[in-house]
């Protein structure tokens, strides 16, 4: 996935530094053990992206997949709620993703460490996805 920010003033917008991929991520792309696909979007939810990502796992016959990279508490979140609703198996691993301190309402501020553990309860609580560590599934990958 990758968010092209529509925003002037976003990093993430395409021709900028922060759209594109990190190096040691750009040299593995297309070596993967099996089939690969590069979803763009404009919002939150890599549901919403092109190509159409859940016809592409259906085309596919994909019914899990796991969610990592940033803002834990933003792109990552909302694509995993997301996919649990539209009935995927959603592993969300959690120190795969990040996230920054956010201000809002109030003068209320979090921490990042705040945002992520409160997303890692509300994906739990609310039946949208297993939290897991890349630990974990790495072992889960070796069985």
């Amino acid at each position: 996935m990758r968010h092209d920010s529509s925003s002037a003033e976003s990093p993430l917008r395409p021709g900028h530094p922060g759209n594109g991929f990190k190096d040691y991520v750009e040299r593995r792309r297309g070596s993967g053990g099996g089939p690969e696909l590069l979803v763009t979007k404009t919002v939150n939810s890599a549901f919403y992206g092109t190509p159409d990502l859940a016809r592409w796992f259906g085309s596919q016959g994909v019914r899990q997949f796991v969610v990592a990279g940033i803002q834990t508490n933003m792109c990552a979140e909302t694509t995993a709620r997301m996919g649990g609703n539209l009935g995927y198996e959603v592993l969300f691993a959690l120190d795969a993703t990040h996230t920054f301190d956010l201000e809002g309402p109030f003068g209320w501020r979090l921490e990042a460490d705040e945002l992520a553990r409160a997303t890692a309860v509300s994906l739990h609580g609310g039946g949208f996805a297993s939290v897991v560590s890349t630990d974990g599934l790495v072992a889960a990958a070796g069985r």
